[in-house]
Formats: structure tokens, C-alpha cells, sequence
């Protein structure tokens, strides 16, 4: 019988548990190359003097079998923060075990005892949890397309003209 999960806030000492979860996510994702965050990138942002970057793993029994990654942003219409889950990532073994639900569970319930208005995060679209988002009740927002600026075009986007 294998233990049940749950989740709870990462500490620092989950950090090495964090970044490995990273990776394998990146993998998963077919982007392991882009991966450049380190233990100390985590150990700063999640736990350094003013963290804007919140984590929660899920565990089962003492081993950590799941991770949420998060930050807030902010509804200029709602005029109310919101919960950006920016990674949820269950190993492969312990999938269909609950984690991931119970991870999103515990994001809801953030949202609620904060009032924070929205759960939001983006999905590849092969990804075969999308499944699994709209049985929870989530839904694509097909309407929005995202854009970023990095690398040398954030370089150009910053100097003056």
C-alpha cells in the first residue's frame, strides 16, 4: 500500500528536490537545454529576504513525489491579485495518485483565504494533462496569445532611442 499524499509550503531544505523536479519538467517539456536555474537561484527567490516566488511540494510518506511553483500577479480589471502558477509537476510514478489535484487544491484554497480572484497558468498544447485541467474546471483561454522579449531583443527593447 503506498502512502498518501500531501502537500504542504517548500522549505529550503526542499530546494535540491525543486531544482531536480525542474529539470525533469524541462525534459518532459523538450527543453531541458534552456534550463540555467541553480539551487542558489532557488535558495534566493524562494527563501532570500523578500521571496516573490512561493513553492508547495507533495509528498508521499518522505519522499517529495510533486511540486507547485507560484507568484502573483495582479487583475488591473479586478483590481485584485491573482495566483500564477508558473510549474505543477508530478513524477512520472506517482501520477494519477492525487498529487496534482491536491496541489491545485491547495492553490485554490491560497486563492480563497487571500482573495486572490484567478488561477491561471499556461500549458503546452500537446500536453496531455489539458485533459485533466478541464475535468478540474479550468478552460483554455484560446482568445489570448502570449508574447515574451528576451535575450538580444530585450537587450534593444531597453536602449534608449
Amino acid at each position: 500500500m503506498s502512502a498518501p499524499v500531501t502537500v504542504r509550503p517548500a522549505t529550503a531544505e526542499d530546494v535540491p528536490e525543486l531544482v531536480a523536479m525542474i529539470r525533469e519538467l524541462a525534459e518532459f517539456e523538450r527543453a531541458l537545454h534552456e534550463v540555467a536555474a541553480t539551487e542558489e537561484h532557488l535558495q534566493r527567490t524562494l527563501f532570500g529576504e523578500a521571496p516573490a516566488v512561493f513553492a508547495h511540494v507533495a509528498e508521499a510518506g518522505d519522499e517529495v513525489v510533486g511540486m507547485a511553483i507560484w507568484f502573483l500577479n495582479y487583475s488591473t480589471w479586478l483590481g485584485a491579485h491573482n495566483l500564477y502558477l508558473e510549474d505543477l509537476y508530478v513524477r512520472p510514478g506517482h501520477r494519477g495518485s492525487g498529487a496534482g489535484r491536491l496541489l491545485l487544491q491547495t492553490l485554490a484554497g491560497v486563492c480563497r483565504e487571500r482573495g486572490y480572484q484567478r488561477l491561471e497558468w499556461w500549458v503546452l498544447d500537446w500536453n496531455p494533462a489539458r485533459g485533466f485541467y478541464e475535468m478540474l474546471g479550468a478552460e483554455a483561454l484560446t482568445e489570448w496569445i502570449p508574447y515574451r522579449v528576451s535575450g538580444d531583443a530585450l537587450v534593444r527593447l531597453a536602449e534608449p532611442r
